[in-house]
């Protein structure tokens, strides 16, 4: 039986792996372990995501369901004057993502544990960024999407990747949530969809 990495207590061994990678000009490296979502090489929706995310020029950002943290830690790398938040139900994925923080010597960052928004109860982000656990159902998909809009203030937005295949759904979702949602990028299979919270209504 294969382990599910969304998954609060991974069983598999730890056995660390380190990717190194080439981001925005700068180099990155990652300890990944087994219980781990692409625990062998940053997957290409991630690397979407982290190429063509939209940043604010400062603020809180949230990453949803980090994993080891390639998103929140390229995202923080990328604006010292932001800070971001990177949480995860997997206590694996937020002992290694704590630890990457460290290795990548980055300073504006932290890691929570909790499902979803959990372990963020009372904060409102600027930008929520996540490549979503499809894998593990739309229980946990659809309160990731609704939940952002309580999570996000007024101009903040939701940017996710997807498999372009499952568009028709997340767009679905995300305008029932939103009233509005764009594919801001496309590539590989994949394609990032953002909403933008536009009133307390939202």
């Amino acid at each position: 039986m294969i382990e599910h990495y969304f998954t609060p207590k991974p069983k598999s061994k730890l056995e660390l792996r380190l990717i190194k990678a080439w981001i925005h000009g700068r180099r990155f490296e990652f300890l990944t372990a087994p219980g781990v979502f692409s625990k062998r090489k940053i997957d290409r929706g991630t690397k979407l995501l982290v190429d063509k995310m939209v940043l604010p020029d400062e603020g809180l950002i949230l990453d949803v369901g980090c994993g080891y943290g390639p998103i929140g830690i390229v995202a923080a790398a990328l604006n010292p004057k932001l800070h971001v938040i990177l949480t995860d139900i997997n206590e694996r994925a937020v002992w290694l993502a704590k630890r990457n923080i460290k290795r990548n010597m980055i300073e504006n960052a932290e890691v929570r544990k909790g499902f979803l928004y959990d372990a963020v109860e009372g904060l409102t982000f600027d930008a929520i960024l996540s490549n979503p656990p499809v894998s593990a159902g739309m229980r946990v998909v659809r309160p990731l999407i609704f939940g952002a809009v309580k999570h996000l203030k007024i101009g903040g937005t939701l940017q996710i990747v997807i498999k372009s295949k499952m568009k028709r759904v997340f767009n679905s979702m995300m305008e029932d949530a939103f009233g509005n949602v764009e594919t801001t990028a496309r590539g590989g299979g994949y394609r990032i969809l953002l909403s933008k919270k536009v009133s307390t209504c939202s």
